[in-house]
């Protein structure tokens, strides 16, 4: 192999063996209110704002799983957060990517954001508004 093939080679050697060379993702909560409005048709996020067909998700990433006063949460939600269920990062990215993989028999009918960027923005905004 020549000198200047070997150069070529090198950084194409490195992104094999480590994936690539991007740094991850960043999370970007102005990116993440777009994101939301898929959420707006089910719930609000205004400080003491209004319950809607879902809960008001103001403070949601840390607070425990049926925790707002005056919502009227399914039973299998009830249980769940009876056994201890806390909305941390790890299970609201676990339940917004499916929702009825975390709450089988829970009342939300969304059927769960796939793409990774949407939910690291949307979990950008969901933490600016907590």
């Amino acid at each position: 192999m020549s000198r200047s093939t070997a150069a070529l080679a090198a950084p194409l050697l490195a992104v094999l063996a480590f994936g690539t060379t991007q740094p991850a993702a960043a999370q970007d909560a102005e990116a993440g209110r777009r994101v939301y409005n898929q959420c707006r048709a089910c719930h609000t996020i205004d400080a003491g704002g209004r319950n809607g067909v879902g809960p008001n998700l103001h403070g949601v990433v840390g607070r425990k799983a049926g925790a707002v006063d005056g919502f009227r949460y399914s039973a299998s939600l009830k249980e769940k957060a009876e056994g201890g269920l806390a909305w941390n990062e790890e299970n609201l990215r676990a339940y917004i990517a499916n929702p009825k993989a975390v709450i089988p028999a829970g009342s939300m009918s969304y059927p769960g954001l796939k793409n990774e960027q949407q939910m690291n923005d949307l979990m950008a905004f969901l933490k600016a508004n907590s």
